[in-house]
């Protein structure tokens, strides 16, 4: 694969001790498979819009995005991602499964017991 990776951006929110992760819907680029919540940059957005944006229309919270946890570059069979993982806050409203299958408030040990996709998997045995 050639050319620049795809940016991606996830938040790692954190309450009362768990962290949340949610589940991709069937049929969809690594289906079922569990992610820290996020997705593509659209043009001219800077990462932390992005993120604040894709949290609203997946799961219809506002979120205050902080630093950058992690980076994580990983090479799918059809595409290249450099994932930026940032720590968020909810700052209004209850995560819905508004564009995703499921949601889990996990603590970080519990996290190694989940079948996450790649670039997550990455930042899940990094980080616990």
């Amino acid at each position: 694969m050639s050319g620049q990776p795809l940016i991606v951006v996830a938040a790692v929110t954190l309450r009362d001790g768990r962290v949340m992760i949610c589940q991709r819907r069937p049929g969809v680029h690594n289906a079922l498979k569990w992610e820290f919540p996020g997705g593509k940059l659209e043009d001219g957005e800077s990462p932390e819009a992005a993120l604040a944006r894709e949290l609203r229309e997946e799961l219809a919270i506002e979120a205050r995005v902080g630093r950058v946890a992690d980076a994580v570059y990983y090479r799918y069979a059809d595409r290249d991602v450099l994932v930026l993982f940032y720590m968020c806050e909810i700052a209004a409203g209850e995560p819905r499964t508004v564009d995703c299958n499921a949601i889990e408030w996990v603590t970080f040990e519990d996290l190694k017991g989940y079948d996450f996709a790649g670039a997550d998997e990455v930042f899940v045995k990094r980080n616990t």
